[in-house]
């Protein structure tokens, strides 16, 4: 029961954290956005085929990474396609999908990532016991063949730049070469993800806990 309330609270505070970030004005600060929040009005002829794409199907509106990817509009139609294809075509089943973006998102300490995502991965049926665990910096407990696959194969893959034999070995009992081929670009992809909104100092939206406190490792 409460591992079903804390889904629930986390894909609302999701979905309405980021209807809020890009419907409404950030609260000040101190230091200026590095990219000031950009709305639909607010875009130049290049970018509003992008922006429209985007606003078809983000539940971040412009928020998150596409408020950086927008000033490089051509880049950004590029990496929409790639992001379509990661995300809704992928060969890899959703759970694992968002399980790989997690990993990664784990190993930047990437907010907007987690805060995006773990309610993602709720949703497609990864434990809330797996989550808890990856977002303490864990090798999670209690993990399925599959699950276990995934975390090896990307945490090796993004740590050591490399996947042993016996690693990949289990991969391949598990997944076919589509979906070895899917599940690194997903790990790659949200890696470049990590950096852009690192670069951008994009965080989470106003009001809404950072999902890695300060001082946590």
């Amino acid at each position: 029961m409460k591992s079903a309330i804390w889904m629930s609270s986390l894909m609302v505070a999701a979905a309405g954290g980021w209807l809020a970030a890009t419907l409404f004005p950030q609260a000040a600060t101190s230091k200026e956005p590095r990219f000031p929040q950009l709305t639909m009005d607010q875009l130049s002829d290049a970018q509003k085929p992008l922006g429209e794409q985007v606003m078809k199907v983000s539940s971040v509106g412009l928020g998150g990474p596409y408020n950086p990817i927008m000033r490089s509009p051509v880049l950004g139609l590029r990496l929409f396609d790639l992001f379509h294809y990661l995300r809704w075509e992928t060969s890899v089943p959703t759970k694992l999908n968002e399980f790989a973006i997690l990993i990664i998102g784990r190993q930047w300490r990437s907010q907007v990532e987690w805060f995006a995502h773990a309610p993602l991965a709720a949703k497609a049926g990864l434990s809330a016991e797996i989550i808890a665990e990856l977002k303490t910096g864990k090798r999670p407990s209690g993990m399925a063949e599959d699950e276990a696959v995934v975390y090896d194969f990307v945490t090796e893959l993004t740590t050591t730049q490399k996947v042993s034999d016996e690693t990949y070995a289990r991969a391949k009992k598990v997944f076919n070469d589509q979906q070895i081929v899917d599940l690194t670009g997903v790990a790659g992809n949200y890696v470049m993800v990590a950096m852009m909104l690192a670069m951008a100092e994009e965080t989470t939206p106003p009001g809404k806990e950072p999902p890695f406190k300060v001082g946590e490792e």
